[in-house]
C-alpha cells in the first residue's frame, strides 16, 4: 500500500479550504461510527501485549499454532534493524520488551541462530542481559522456570488482610495497580513454574548464570522509604523460609474472593491488560479450572480486545469506545452539525446508557458520594473515571435526547460524582480521591510505572471547563480550589504537565480551554506566558510535536516532529487565549489543512497518548481525526467574520 495522496496544500485564509479540510474531517467520522451509535479507535502499545498473552495461552494450556503464527508475526513487524523493540514509535530500544519478544519468539519455534533473533540476543546481553531487568519482565520468566522466584521481591499474601485505614494497604495503590498486585499476591506466593518444550530456554540471555538466581540491584536513588523497604524486604525474605503462616490460607483465600468478585461483564479485570492476565493464572495456580465461569469468561473475553488479519495478531491493551465517542461527538458539534443529527442523536444514548449506577474501589476513599461517572472501556463497572465523566458530560450537554428528564438526572449524578471526588488539594486524579501515598512507589516491587493515582492537571482542566460550561462561578469553592491546584502546577515557561497525553503540549490544550470556560481574563500575565511558550515552540512547519522522550529530557519538552494530534491541541489553546487571529494560529490551520489526506483524516505514526510517562505510551488511532476537526471547526466559528460569515 502506497503512502495516502495529500491534497494540494491551501492556506488557512482560505474559507473554501478550511470548509473542504472541516467536511472531509466530519465524513471520516460520519463513515467510521458503529451502528451502536459509538466510535472506537485501535489502541495501540507495544509488542509486550503480544507476547504476554502468547506466554499467557501457554501457561493456561491453550495455545494454538495459527494465533502463535500471527503473534509472531507481528512482533517481527515491531522489531527495529538492531534487534531491539522499543515502547513507542521511534523510541529507544528497550530492554524489557526485547527480553520479552525474544522469549515469546523463540517458544513459538524461532531458532536462536536467525538473523532477527541473533540481532536481540546481542543487544540484550550489551545492555547486561536479563539480570538489568524489571521486576515484571523477571516474574514472567520465573512462571517459566527461567529465572529463580527467590530472588525477586517477597510480596506476601497477607497484604489482603490489612485494614483500608492502614497506612499500607490494597487501596494505597492505584486502581491499575491495585487489580495486578492482588493477582500477583497469588502468583508470587505459589511460584509456580510452567514446563517448556526443548530448545525454548533463554540461557542465552544472561551475561552470567549466576544472574538467574541474583536479585536485581535496587537501581533508584535511596531515599529514606527506600532503604526501609529493601531492608523489610530482606526480613520477608527470611520470614518466608518459615514453614508456620497461621494467615497464610486465609490471606490467599481472601486475594481470591477479591479476584473473582472484581471480574468485569466482557471477562476482564479492570478492563485493562496486566490484572486481566495475572488474574487468570493467579485462579488457575488456586485450582480453577478452564471450564470455570470466571476462566471461560476471562479466557474467551480476549477476543473483542485482539486484532486480527490474516498475517497478525494483536492485542490492545485496553479499549477506548466511551473515551472515543464522546470526543467524536465533541467534534462533530464543533464542525457545525446540528446537535439533532441523527448521527449525534445515536451517540448520545449509547453514552447515556453507559453511565455506571453501582459501587466501586472508588467508594473506598469516597464513601458517602453517590456513583454516576462513566468508564473508559465497554464494560468496567468497578472503575469509573474522572476524565471521561467529564469529556462524557461536555458531549452530552445540548443534545436534544427524546428523553430529556432522563439526561439531566443522568447529568446531575454525574455532577455529584465528579464533585464528590475532588482531592483535598483541590485536583481531581484518575480514579480515585486522595490516592497519593508516595512512600508505596518506593517499596521494590514497584520499579516499572506509575502506582498510585495523584491528581494531575489535564484531568483536572477537563472537570474545570466542565464546571465553567456549567455556569460555575469562579468563587465556588470546589472551582477555586481547583483553579488554584492549576496555577500552583504551572510550569516556570509556561505550560502544564501531561499525564495521559504527550506532554506539555497537551496540558497546554487542557489547561487553556478551561480557564477561558470559567470566564478567566486570558489577559493574565500566566496566560501570556503559556501562549509564548506555545509559540517559541512552534515547527517550522507550522506544527507543533513533542516526542515521548520529552518525559525523561527537560531539554525536549515541547520538541519533536509535527503530529495532527498535538498541533490541535496547541491550536486549542491558542483559540481560547484569544490568538485566533495571530500568525501562530494561521500557520497551525495551514499545516492542517495542508497535510490532511484523501480519505479526510492524518498521518500520525508517532504516539501522543501515556500510559504511565516513559515506561509505556499509547498511540490512540482517533486522535488524528477527532482532535484536528476541533480546533478546526473552533478557528472557524472564531474567525467567520473575516470569511464574511
Amino acid at each position: 500500500m502506497g503512502r495516502p495522496e495529500l491534497i494540494e496544500p491551501p492556506v488557512a485564509e482560505s474559507a473554501a479550504a478550511l470548509d473542504h479540510a472541516i467536511e472531509r474531517a466530519r465524513d471520516y467520522l460520519l463513515r467510521h461510527q458503529y451502528a451502536e451509535g459509538y466510535w472506537w479507535g485501535e489502541l495501540e502499545s507495544n509488542v509486550t501485549m503480544a507476547a504476554e498473552y502468547l506466554l499467557l495461552t501457554h501457561f493456561l494450556g491453550v495455545g494454538e499454532p495459527e494465533r502463535w503464527r500471527k503473534l509472531a508475526a507481528y512482533m517481527r513487524r515491531h522489531q527495529h534493524p538492531d534487534g531491539a523493540w522499543s515502547v513507542w514509535y521511534a523510541g529507544p530500544p528497550d530492554l524489557n520488551c526485547t527480553v520479552e519478544a525474544y522469549f515469546a519468539l523463540k517458544l513459538t519455534g524461532d531458532r536462536p541462530d536467525e538473523p532477527h533473533m541473533r540481532r536481540a540476543r546481542e543487544f540484550v546481553l550489551s545492555q547486561g542481559g536479563i539480570a538489568r531487568c524489571r521486576v515484571f519482565t523477571r516474574i514472567w520468566l520465573a512462571l517459566f522456570g527461567q529465572y529463580d522466584w527467590r530472588a525477586l521481591p517477597v510480596m506476601p499474601p497477607e497484604l489482603m488482610l490489612l485494614p483500608n485505614w492502614f497506612p499500607f494497604n490494597i487501596y494505597a495503590f492505584a486502581s491499575w495497580a491495585r487489580a495486578t498486585i492482588v493477582a500477583l499476591l497469588v502468583v508470587m506466593t505459589l511460584k509456580p513454574v510452567c514446563p517448556l518444550p526443548d530448545g525454548a530456554s533463554v540461557d542465552e540471555l544472561y551475561c552470567n548464570p549466576a544472574d538467574r538466581r541474583r536479585a536485581a540491584s535496587a537501581g533508584r536513588r535511596r531515599s529514606a522509604w527506600r532503604v526501609f523497604f529493601l531492608a523489610t524486604d530482606r526480613v520477608l525474605h527470611v520470614l518466608e523460609r518459615w514453614p508456620w503462616k497461621p494467615l497464610r490460607g486465609m490471606a490467599l483465600r481472601r486475594a481470591e474472593r477479591w479476584i473473582v468478585e472484581h471480574q468485569e461483564a466482557d471477562g476482564s479485570w479492570a478492563g485493562i491488560q496486566p490484572p486481566w492476565v495475572y488474574s487468570l493464572m493467579a485462579l488457575r495456580c488456586l485450582g480453577h479450572g478452564l471450564d470455570h465461569p470466571v476462566m471461560a469468561r476471562g479466557i474467551n473475553g480476549w477476543e473483542g480486545f485482539s486484532l486480527e488479519d490474516d498475517e497478525t495478531f494483536q492485542v490492545q491493551p485496553c479499549l477506548s469506545p466511551v473515551w472515543d465517542t464522546a470526543l467524536a461527538v465533541i467534534a462533530l458539534r464543533d464542525a457545525g452539525l446540528p446537535p439533532d443529527h441523527p448521527a449525534l442523536l445515536q451517540a448520545g444514548r449509547w453514552l447515556l446508557e453507559r453511565q455506571i449506577l453501582a459501587g466501586g474501589d472508588w467508594q473506598v476513599k469516597s464513601p458517602k458520594t453517590p456513583p454516576g461517572g462513566w468508564p473508559f472501556e465497554f464494560a468496567n463497572d468497578r472503575y469509573p473515571d474522572i476524565d471521561d465523566t467529564a469529556v462524557v458530560m461536555m458531549a452530552l450537554r445540548g443534545l436534544p435526547l427524546p428523553k430529556q428528564d432522563a439526561l439531566k438526572g443522568a447529568l446531575d449524578r454525574g455532577l455529584g460524582w465528579l464533585l464528590g471526588m475532588q482531592s483535598r488539594n483541590g485536583g481531581w486524579a484518575s480514579f480515585d480521591k486522595d490516592n497519593t501515598r508516595r512512600f508505596v512507589t518506593q517499596i521494590p516491587f514497584c520499579d516499572f510505572g506509575e502506582v498510585i493515582d495523584p491528581p494531575s492537571e489535564d484531568v483536572t482542566a477537563h472537570v474545570v471547563e466542565l464546571l465553567g460550561a456549567w455556569g460555575f462561578d469562579a468563587q465556588e469553592p470546589a472551582l477555586q480550589r481547583a483553579l488554584a491546584y492549576l496555577w500552583s502546577t504551572q510550569d516556570p515557561e509556561g505550560a502544564w504537565f501531561g499525564r495521559w497525553g504527550v506532554n506539555y503540549v497537551y496540558g497546554a490544550g487542557a489547561v487553556l480551554p478551561a480557564l477561558a470556560a470559567t470566564g478567566h481574563d486570558m489577559g493574565d500575565e500566566r496566560v501570556r506566558r503559556a501562549v509564548r511558550w506555545l509559540e517559541a515552540h512552534q515547527n517550522a512547519d507550522g506544527g507543533w510535536g513533542e516526542a515521548c522522550e520529552s518525559y525523561l529530557d527537560e531539554a525536549m519538552r515541547g520538541r519533536g516532529p509535527s503530529t495532527a494530534s498535538q498541533t490541535a491541541w496547541a491550536l486549542l489553546a491558542q483559540l481560547a487565549a484569544g490568538e485566533e487571529d495571530g500568525e501562530a494560529a494561521r500557520r497551525g490551520v495551514d499545516y492542517l489543512v495542508s497535510t490532511q489526506v484523501e480519505d479526510g483524516s492524518w498521518e500520525e505514526p508517532h504516539f501522543t497518548g501515556t500510559g504511565f510517562p516513559a515506561d509505556f505510551m499509547l498511540k490512540y488511532h482517533m486522535y488524528r481525526v477527532y482532535f484536528p476537526l476541533v480546533a478546526l471547526g473552533r478557528y472557524r466559528r472564531l474567525r467567520a467574520s473575516a470569511f464574511g460569515r
